[in-house]
């Protein structure tokens, strides 16, 4: 299943609406681990696989490091890191290296929408892999070479670790960014994208002011440049500065500021006593005492009872499936 033929990636590439997420194989229960095993992720495997289409691949593997093998180590050197053998003191670099590259391209045009990488991994891993000298003592951290180059061709790709998605405000912010990502590659696709980027922008407002509350009135700027002009390099602006703005966690304090300022669409149409509701509401989700699914439930119900359009078409209401659960971790 991990060395995937390149008429794969052919096929795939016709459906372009897809959502595919790439994924370290051994998440996915296949036995390609160094000691002939697996890592399997009971959320990525069995939860998210129902969501969307999962792209597995195994850098050693597709490197003919062979299953099982011995543990591989990055050492550092004067000018580079390189990836050796653990007992033996073989040098993969090179076969990884030309393995990775052409896993990446090949990634790379099937439009992914995210990635996720087994953290610790001298291929895949993405935060704090340990390095170690020539002499064998423990050195600085770095990224795992599939990681490092992933993230150079693709560097606006959401990407995690498997560790990090079982911190529910961690996994809710990935799954909001692949949809993100998503939504705006669609949209980009369009020629028409200029007219199309103001209504995307208008959507995403409430989204955006969660996680970056300077950030709808920045990109608001740059989609006016947009629209004045259309070029190349200001539709890259908002295609950067859109992605790194829902980097940032959105915190409870800005959920809620952003379910007060939602409340301003019900002006003189909710009575005082269903205002009072859903302030409480509110406060008991600020203050940790209801999930965020508690309060947004309520304002969905008073959108559907007032017929507020303009609250209704906003992407915070429903930026990923329900089934998901993302909005009911405490």
């Amino acid at each position: 299943m991990v060395a995937l033929p390149r008429r794969f990636f052919e096929e795939m590439d016709a459906t372009r609406e897809e959502i595919r997420i790439g994924v370290s194989a051994c998440l996915l229960g296949e036995n390609v681990r160094y000691d002939g095993g697996h890592k399997r992720h009971h959320w990525i495997a069995d939860v998210l696989a129902r969501h969307v289409t999962l792209v597995p691949f195994c850098p050693e593997v597709e490197a003919q490091m062979g299953v099982p093998r011995e543990p591989a180590r990055l050492v550092r050197g004067r000018a580079t890191i390189r990836m050796i053998g653990a007992r033996s003191g073989t040098d993969y670099t090179r076969a990884v290296r030309r393995s990775v590259s052409a896993r990446v391209r090949d990634l790379d045009r099937l439009k992914l929408d995210g990635c996720i990488l087994k953290s610790n991994s001298p291929s895949c891993g993405l935060k704090r892999v340990t390095t170690y000298t020539p002499a064998g003592r423990p050195a600085a951290r770095a990224r795992g070479v599939f990681a490092e180059a992933l993230i150079e061709r693709m560097p606006l790709l959401p990407v995690e670790e498997e560790g990090r998605l079982n911190d529910g405000a961690l996994r809710e912010n990935f799954i909001e960014r692949v949809f993100a990502h998503r939504r705006l590659r669609l949209l980009l696709s369009n020629r028409r994208r200029a007219g199309s980027l103001v209504e995307f922008h208008r959507r995403e407002e409430l989204l955006l002011m969660a996680h970056d509350p300077a950030a709808p009135r920045a990109l608001g700027r740059i989609v006016s440049d947009t629209r004045a002009g259309g070029r190349r390099a200001t539709v890259d602006a908002y295609r950067e500065g859109f992605m790194r703005a829902l980097e940032h966690l959105a915190t409870r304090r800005r959920h809620a500021g952003v379910l007060r300022r939602a409340l301003g669409y019900f002006k003189n149409r909710m009575d005082p006593a269903d205002e009072a509701e859903f302030l409480e509401a509110v406060e008991s989700f600020r203050t940790g005492l209801v999930p965020l699914i508690v309060p947004l439930t309520l304002l969905q119900h008073h959108v559907r009872r007032f017929d507020v359009e303009v609250l209704a078409e906003q992407t915070y209401l429903n930026p990923h499936p329900t089934e998901l659960l993302l909005r009911n971790h405490p």
